[in-house]
């Protein structure tokens, strides 16, 4: 059994053949589906999936970095509405995106910031998007005398980064179609960690793992993952399947 930590499934690129493609990730033993939110826009599909495929889809509630704009205060109410309504599997996906645009960043740093304070008051996990703000992100993550179980979502760092999140205690690395890439470095990072310390994820429709690279992503590509990683550790594709799903059900269940 496998379990996708992060997959966005409600996305537009799913729009032909959704049903088709959970249920072909269901075939290849991917039985549950972490679906991380983006925005007001995406809150509507992603819950109905949880309708249709209730013991297998699981919304998370939070304003992704990107999507902080001019009207980010308006995002946020719509967050804290949703948080007060009912239960989410975690808030994410939170954090700081600096690759395409800088212009926000303040205002990016006070919503991770405010959304890290409601996960502790609602007892979530959370899940960090980071993108080009490694040492804005620690710096801020640091700062809290407590916090809550998280993931670093679509880890890329070096292996010194790695240990740094993994100080915290409470973190997983979420790894995905990026360590199957020939030149990214991630499999010497990967070689180093220890599997307790891993979870899966496709972050799909984006970064298919090879041979799709290029492609659209989907959450049935997962074990291709868990094969590269079974490659990297010298273990059965088995025991990286069990290890990982203990550690995303600590991550999400206890």
């Amino acid at each position: 059994m496998f379990i996708d930590t992060h997959t966005h499934l409600y996305s537009e690129e799913f729009n032909e053949d959704r049903i088709a493609s959970i249920n072909h990730a269901m075939e290849k033993g991917v039985s549950k589906l972490y679906m991380p939110n983006v925005d007001s826009a995406s809150i509507e599909g992603m819950l109905a999936l949880e309708v249709h495929f209730p013991e297998h889809c699981y919304p998370m509630m939070g304003l992704h970095p990107c999507s902080v704009k001019e009207n980010y205060r308006e995002e946020l109410e719509v967050v804290k509405r949703w948080l007060d309504l009912r239960r989410f599997s975690a808030i994410g996906e939170i954090g700081i995106d600096l690759y395409w645009d800088k212009t926000f960043i303040k205002e990016q740093e006070l919503v991770f910031r405010e959304q890290i304070f409601w996960a502790l008051e609602y007892n979530y996990t959370i899940v960090i998007h980071c993108r080009n703000a490694f040492d804005e992100i620690f710096a801020i993550l640091k700062s809290f005398e407590k916090l809550p179980k998280g993931i670093f979502h679509c880890f890329s760092g070096d292996i010194i980064q790695a240990q740094q999140i993994l100080s915290f205690g409470n973190f997983k690395l979420g790894i995905g179609g990026v360590v199957t890439f020939k030149n990214s470095g991630l499999d010497k990072v990967v070689e180093q960690l220890n599997m307790n310390d891993i979870v899966l994820e496709t972050d799909a429709p984006y970064l298919a793992p090879v041979p799709y690279r290029g492609k659209r992503n989907e959450s049935a590509y997962l074990p291709l993952v868990a094969e590269k990683i079974a490659q990297i550790k010298n273990i059965s594709i088995d025991e990286v399947a069990n290890i990982t799903t203990e550690n995303a059900k600590f991550i999400f269940e206890n």
